[in-house]
């Protein structure tokens, strides 16, 4: 994957830098988007209780959630966050304006983010606390549409009170995950040549001009050098007077290798994201019935029980148990580098793995339930309608077969995914190969068995 050229698309493609120049492009987007969303939440809030027959349900957390983890994250990384609906009242308020560029003071009182709360853990903990629930919001049209609705207000509200858009980079429980995988996509926002930033001295990429606004996500271009940091919104592409942006393919997982990106509450996103896939394939796709009541909440001293124990293999088991790895992988590798470095970095060996365990996961839910999908575009509300002639199409869950080909094959791609890429950070803490190979195996130990612990619940 390291051979693989580095391609300007926009240089290869100038109808695409076109495209995303024009300052009508991001709001499309974002009021389609924002349209199925609104759809979402009414048929939540106002439809049918049964979550099979119904928009929100059936859209949000079955159409929209395969297209984003199985294509749109590991292709394009924060792609989604371009188009996302939650940010979009709160920023159009702010900015005072939908398309074109208003210029003058924002609609906002302008505060300044928190310095301690710059940083991904109020993201980390809120994925936790609706990963908790979610065999309720999953299931239930109206607690899922009250929970959409909450994150635009809250969208709305930062907006109004701080500068830009730091509900997305720093609460936003959603973008926190893409972020986090979007280190593995082949595509990433980059400056062409960053002396030429740094010569450039007006920095319209951070200040906005009369083509577009400073950075929504508080970055400079100029020093950019992992997606997570990049929400793909464009503004930098049209503000630019150097044209000196591109939008790049790359080798697969390059942002992974950066070491001075990396943080713990970034390897505890990871921990969280790959805890969590394992919980809810056991809860959902597990043999174990009393699990699945215990996390549907029918008594609240099992659930309770639950989300302690979700809590405790998510933040302590899984973490406690990958540090003990770490350790050894520095024992036979660096003994320089301290305790913390080498559980954060090999953490990132990790983010492979749970992006292709979340792909595996997908399959098996969204194959047997996607034909939902046919008859709840007729009949959003459950009302009885039949706007497309398909309300009447019957449940057809595609083959097993061909389900646990596709999990196989995904576990399979990101255990060999993971494995190169903690060779890879094990050099780094080594002389040599054959010192890279000793640090590497008990962290590839350690992915085998997480690995074998997915397909034994994938394939029993």
């Amino acid at each position: 994957m390291s051979g693989i050229p580095r391609t300007d698309l926009l240089t290869r493609y100038p109808w695409l830098k076109r495209a995303l120049q024009s300052r009508a492009f991001q709001p499309t987007l974002m009021m389609v988007t924002l349209a199925v969303f609104t759809l979402a939440i009414l048929t939540g809030l106002f439809g049918t209780p049964a979550g099979s027959r119904n928009f929100g349900i059936i859209f949000v957390w079955i159409v929209w959630w395969a297209l984003l983890i199985i294509g749109i994250v590991p292709l394009a990384g924060r792609l989604w966050c371009a188009m996302c609906p939650i940010p979009a009242p709160g920023e159009w308020l702010q900015r005072r304006g939908v398309v074109e560029r208003v210029m003058g003071r924002p609609f906002t009182r302008g505060l300044r983010w928190p310095r301690r709360l710059k940083n991904m853990w109020l993201q980390n903990f809120g994925f936790l606390g609706v990963a908790i629930f979610s065999a309720i919001i999953l299931t239930r049209p109206q607690v899922s549409a009250w929970v959409l609705l909450g994150f635009v207000v809250i969208g709305i509200a930062l907006s109004l009170l701080y500068e830009r858009r730091v509900f997305c980079k720093y609460v936003c429980p959603v973008g926190g995950f893409i972020g986090l995988y979007s280190l593995v996509a082949p595509t990433e926002l980059r400056v062409k040549d960053p002396a030429i930033c740094a010569s450039h001295r007006s920095k319209d990429c951070v200040t906005g001009n009369e083509r577009g606004y400073g950075c929504p996500w508080l970055a400079y271009p100029g020093s950019l050098t992992r997606n997570i940091d990049c929400g793909l919104c464009t503004e930098c592409l049209k503000t630019c007077p150097m044209d000196n942006i591109g939008l790049f393919i790359r080798a697969p997982g390059s942002d992974l290798l950066k070491p001075k990106g990396r943080r713990l509450d970034e390897a505890y996103k990871a921990f969280i994201m790959l805890g969590c896939a394992l919980l809810y394939s056991a809860v959902l796709l597990g043999p174990w019935g009393w699990l699945k009541s215990w996390a549907n909440m029918q008594t609240p001293g099992h659930w309770a029980l639950y989300a302690l124990g979700f809590i405790t293999f998510v933040l302590l088991v899984l973490p406690g148990l990958f540090w003990l790895v770490a350790q050894l992988a520095g024992r036979a590798g660096d003994q320089r580098a301290g305790a913390r470095q080498l559980f954060v970095d090999y953490a990132y060996a990790l983010v492979p793995l749970g992006l292709a365990a979340w792909i595996a996961f997908s399959f098996s839910f969204v194959l047997t339930n996607g034909s939902y999908a046919l008859a709840v575009i007729s009949d959003p509300f459950g009302w009885g309608w039949d706007l497309f002639g398909t309300a009447s199409f019957p449940w057809q869950p595609l083959s097993p077969r061909l389900i646990a080909f596709l999990q196989a094959g995904a576990l399979t791609a990101g255990l060999l995914f993971a494995t190169r890429t903690a060779f890879q950070i094990a050099r780094e803490h080594s002389e040599d190969a054959r010192q890279a190979f000793r640090a590497a195996l008990p962290v590839s130990m350690f992915l085998l068995v997480v690995t074998l612990a997915f397909f034994r619940l994938y394939l029993g």
